[in-house]
């Protein structure tokens, strides 16, 4: 499974004095994708913290084509890009209930040993979810 969407309306405490969503807002967007992502293939960061490993954001990038509002509801869609060595790409694109393309992004996050704070090779359970 590459791709997973979840659906979330704006709130607005999530939008500036213009009424459209402030653009730091994207990355926990982004962030609610891929966690579920993650969920729905069997693995949760709480698990992988458990057992020791982190995922911090070493990457982000984010285009704007529109803009998302107040009360819109929105489908962020999480795209499973590619795992090499230490890194996990994702692409993302948001889309509002019109299904107009509202932003796209991209991030890549690095493993790391919760101990060490080195990068670390995915572990063996992460990996056999990633075989597609």
């Amino acid at each position: 499974m590459k791709i997973y969407q979840i659906e979330t309306r704006v709130r607005y405490a999530e939008t500036d004095q213009m009424g459209v969503v402030y653009h730091g807002n994207y990355a926990q967007y982004f962030e609610m994708g891929r966690v579920e992502w993650l969920r729905n293939l069997g693995l949760s960061y709480k698990f992988m913290e458990e057992k020791g490993i982190m995922l911090p954001v070493v990457s982000l990038t984010l285009n704007f084509k529109k803009p998302a509002r107040y009360d819109d509801l929105l489908t962020i869609k999480t795209i499973f890009k590619k795992q090499e060595s230490v890194k996990i790409e994702f692409d993302y694109e948001i889309y509002n209930e019109n299904e107009e393309l509202l932003t796209i992004g991209n991030s890549i996050l690095v493993f790391v040993d919760m101990k060490t704070g080195r990068p670390v090779a995915p572990p063996e359970y992460v990996k056999e979810k990633l075989i597609f």
